[in-house]
């Protein structure tokens, strides 16, 4: 059944899920999986309930909560109603929480449990249109998502029905509030058109034999909720992860044969592994890097010759299927998104015969523009690919990346403004991104328009580059390029402690604290040689000059990181400015 709004998806999903569960998740700790009778059922009784709540058409209602399928629940009842998902991420900070509830207008909000619970009514007063919170875990004194589900006998199909009957491709399916790295949070609305149109051209994307999916992104974020609604137009099980610490052992439990990331996952994932070799000796030790060195000149489709072909053919026998087992042993493919995936790290699972696709877009694009293939035909190192079906890209005069199709927003909730910047009058939606486009049509993004800069030489600096080469270090964890009317860039960087710490054993220095490490003598001469070695290649004005330790990791939870991971520069710079002055204070 071809779908044109995701009403027709979930009325298709009976067919697709004979006999296996649509989702599962980790209750009292075993896997419970929901079929498709099951799920679909929770949908009415819970859609029947919004509507006896007085849930009405355009009703604005939130969701905010790790997932679980009670998250699915919540998105397909809203989308039965005719109502807006106004997903939120469960790392918020309260002022962020105020406005978006606030700007929605939200009626009806979910949480995942105590603690959100406690936050959302601690703010209660400052919410004035916000009717009722409902919890999903048991909570004393809350109420509960389940008080919503009507018995079977009681579901209120002639007004589902009728709701339903309304639901047109152009209708808003929700609206999705980006974080930014700077700024107040914008609304993107997105219509069932946008997303539709996004799975219809991703599904040749996915390989046949993929049954089995590992989700832990946040659903809150746009590539996750479509990869979600990929896989269940596609028919696969969908397994949802107890939380980001525990996706080793998900891992091994579901042995899943696909799942999304974001670079910073698997480059823990890669240093883990690269960790674990170097603590082996003797021959296993001299197999390990003569494998990993293999992998790291991988080339496609044979292009190293037949005698590299027979080494990997032996590495992967030997090594590399270690790295598949603790993957589960059945990935058959990993998607990575939202950050530029680095070429080596695509280059070895690639040659440990783990497919790694990057792909590219925004949630104002629903979210993909581009994407590598799993057919190594239609795949390039160092690209997101080619635009996907449907999609048309073209590069301005400035280098940057202008997008038009089906998969472009409906604008920017209450700021008609901000949209007309972004979209002109011809159609086209300009990402601000800066893109390269070679012969063979794959994308190639060089940086953020609005985050490269200029030194006081003149020069322009695209630190993104800069940045994610600095990352091939096993002792960089994070890194931010500044200098923007400066003499030269600088960065700040943040240590990964783990790799330092085995770094400083090896080399008989004895470890105290990590804020005094980053001032040890022999640990600034380590870092000294690693961005000497890591500026190669770079021009003579982009190269890093100086730098400065930092003690301690950016995260989301300390305001320097969005949600997806992404640096909050302007944060982050603001935080350190005396270490900035002390950096070009030190030029004479």
């Amino acid at each position: 059944m071809d779908i044109n709004t995701i009403i027709d998806l979930f009325d298709s999903i009976k067919q697709r899920f004979i006999n296996k569960p649509v989702v599962s998740a980790k209750e009292n700790g075993k896997w419970r999986g929901y079929s498709a009778d099951e799920f679909t059922d929770n949908v009415n009784r819970l859609s029947s309930g919004l509507i006896n709540l007085g849930i009405q058409k355009d009703d604005k209602i939130a969701n905010m909560a790790f997932n679980r399928p009670e998250w699915n629940f919540v998105d397909y009842s809203i989308i039965q109603t005719n109502a807006i998902h106004i997903p939120l991420y469960p790392t918020l900070a309260d002022h962020d929480i105020k406005f978006i509830l606030n700007d929605a207008e939200v009626k009806v909000i979910f949480v995942s449990g105590k603690e959100l619970y406690d936050k959302i009514n601690s703010l209660r007063s400052e919410l004035p249109l916000l009717k009722e919170i409902y919890v999903y875990d048991d909570v004393p004194g809350a109420k509960s998502w389940k008080e919503l589900l009507v018995g079977q006998d009681e579901i209120n199909w002639d007004e589902i029905n009728k709701r339903k009957s309304t639901v047109s491709e152009s209708d808003i399916l929700t609206i999705i509030y980006t974080s930014g790295t700077t700024g107040t949070p914008k609304g993107v609305m997105l219509t069932h058109k946008n997303i539709v149109s996004n799975l219809k051209a991703l599904r040749e994307y996915i390989p046949q034999e993929v049954e089995r999916a590992l989700s832990f992104l946040p659903l809150s974020h746009v590539f996750e909720r479509v990869a979600n609604y990929l896989c269940l137009d596609i028919g696969i099980s969908i397994y949802y992860a107890e939380s980001i610490d525990a996706i080793s052992s998900n891992l091994a439990e579901v042995k899943p044969h696909f799942f999304t990331t974001v670079p910073r996952l698997l480059e823990k994932i890669y240093d883990k592994i690269t960790i674990k070799g170097s603590e082996l000796t003797g021959i296993k030790k001299a197999l390990f890097y003569w494998a990993l060195n293999l992998g790291l000149r991988y080339e496609l489709n044979g292009a190293n010759g037949w005698w590299y072909e027979m080494q990997l053919k032996l590495a992967n026998k030997l090594i590399f299927s270690k790295w598949r087992e603790a993957l589960g042993g059945n990935v058959k493919l990993i998607v990575s998104g939202g950050a530029a995936l680095q070429p080596r790290l695509a280059k070895v699972f690639m040659s440990a015969q783990i497919t790694t696709l990057e792909g590219y877009g925004l949630t104002e694009t629903s979210p993909v523009i581009a994407a590598n293939h799993f057919d190594t035909r239609r795949y390039k190192f160092n690209t997101v690919g080619r635009p996907i079906g449907g999609v048309d890209v073209r590069i301005a005069e400035d280098g940057e990346l202008l997008c038009k199709g089906p998969n472009i927003f409906a604008g920017y909730y209450k700021r008609p403004d901000l949209t007309e910047k972004l979209i002109d009058s011809d159609g086209w939606f300009h990402t601000e991104d800066i893109a390269e486009m070679d012969s063979d049509g794959f994308l190639r993004i060089t940086d953020r328009k609005k985050e490269m800069f200029k030194t006081a030489g003149g020069k322009y600096v695209a630190p993104q580059a800069i940045e994610n080469k600095f990352k091939e270090s096993l002792l960089i964890e994070q890194v931010l390029v500044i200098g923007e009317n400066q003499r030269f860039p600088a960065a700040l960087i943040v240590p990964n402690f783990d790799n330092l710490r085995e770094w400083c054993s090896r080399h008989s220095i004895p470890y105290t604290t990590n804020a005094e490490m980053i001032r040890n003598d022999q640990v600034i001469a380590k870092f000294t040689s690693e961005a000497e070695r890591y500026n190669d290649g770079f021009g003579k004005w982009e190269q890093v000059k100086k730098f400065e330790l930092l003690p301690k990791e950016w995260t989301i939870e300390g305001g320097e990181m969005t949600p997806k991971l992404s640096l909050k520069r302007k944060v982050i710079v603001n935080n350190n400015l005396s270490l900035i002055e002390k950096i070009y204070a030190q030029v004479q």
